[in-house]
């Protein structure tokens, strides 16, 4: 399937990730490539000299063309931070793209992704449950259907793909949130209490901008509208960036790091719009939530069965 969407790639100081995520972007031959890059820390020596090393592989990118394809850039002279200048660069792309697929700098995809999202996109184009198509998976190879994919509450932006339509309730400043909350929004997005006390404090820290990240204010806003994610059931992105050079992924040993590529084949398509309660259950204990105390199951099986002698 030839790609009619327009890439978006957000770089930053990183050339070794961007050079390998540009070289995969290239094979598939999108028709426009729009780039979005923060300016460099004054207080960080040697980064300005990475930041243009990385702008320089923009460059080698358009000189080495061989299809049509038009390059845009949004390159900040100053640093804003990732929260402001991902949000301002996205507001910039798709203020000219009807639809689009993000990759950052560090999200190494397969060429499978690319048609996946294009095929997503053309069938979920005016279905407003639907906010975005991500190219991640962490099920730790269970498959949640016997369809190519499944639905999430969640937003996950290693790799997704959106449209206009759906980019247009973003907020940044969160600033709906107090009254959400206050009637009772987030408590019924949780599944469990400690689902709801987590992504309380989490959001309550981005409205108040203790967290210098762009995609919780996102995720907050089309939880405001119930919109769901359609996520693979193969993994089609794995995450370079972990270790040192990373924002938040500092951990080079996490369970995150560079998921192995999977495969799809011909997409099949499930037959319900509904998420997958069992796949956001799993992701909430592996990807989100605080580890637990050491013996919780002990505990939690012990308390069980002193309910059962009680009610016997």
């Amino acid at each position: 399937m030839p790609l009619e969407t327009p890439v978006v790639s957000i770089i930053f100081n990183r050339p070794g990730v961007t050079g390998r995520v540009l070289a995969e972007i290239a094979k598939a031959r999108p028709p426009a490539l729009w780039v979005i890059a923060d300016g460099p820390r004054p207080n960080r020596p040697g980064e300005k000299e990475k930041v243009a090393e990385t702008r320089a592989l923009v460059e080698q990118f358009e000189r080495r063309l061989n299809w049509p394809c038009q390059v845009r850039r949004n390159f900040s002279e100053t640093n804003l931070g990732c929260k402001k200048r991902v949000a301002t660069g996205l507001d910039w792309a798709f203020s000219g793209c009807e639809q689009a697929i993000i990759l950052e700098d560090d999200c190494l995809p397969t060429g499978e992704f690319f048609n996946f999202c294009q095929e997503l996109l053309d069938r979920y184009r005016e279905d407003r449950r639907v906010m975005s198509i991500g190219g991640i998976n962490f099920q730790d190879g269970r498959p949640r259907s016997t369809s190519s994919y499944y639905f999430t509450k969640y937003f996950h932006c290693w790799g997704w793909a959106s449209w206009r339509r759906a980019w247009q309730h973003y907020d940044l400043s969160m600033q709906s949130w107090p009254e959400f909350k206050a009637l009772g929004g987030l408590h019924t997005f949780a599944d469990t209490d400690r689902e709801e006390a987590y992504w309380d404090k989490t959001l309550t820290a981005a409205y108040d901008d203790q967290i210098d990240t762009w995609d919780y204010a996102l995720f907050y806003s089309w939880m405001t509208q119930r919109g769901l994610q359609i996520l693979p059931n193969a993994n089609l992105v794995s995450n370079l960036g972990f270790g040192d050079g990373a924002t938040h992924t500092t951990n080079q040993d996490g369970r995150l790091a560079e998921i192995p590529h999977g495969h799809l084949g011909s997409l099949r398509h499930p037959p319900f719009v509904i998420r997958n309660k069992e796949a956001d259950r799993y992701t909430f204990d592996h990807c989100f939530s605080p580890p637990r105390p050491r013996g919780w199951k002990k505990l939690v099986s012990s308390l069980r069965k002193r309910v059962r002698r009680l009610s016997s």
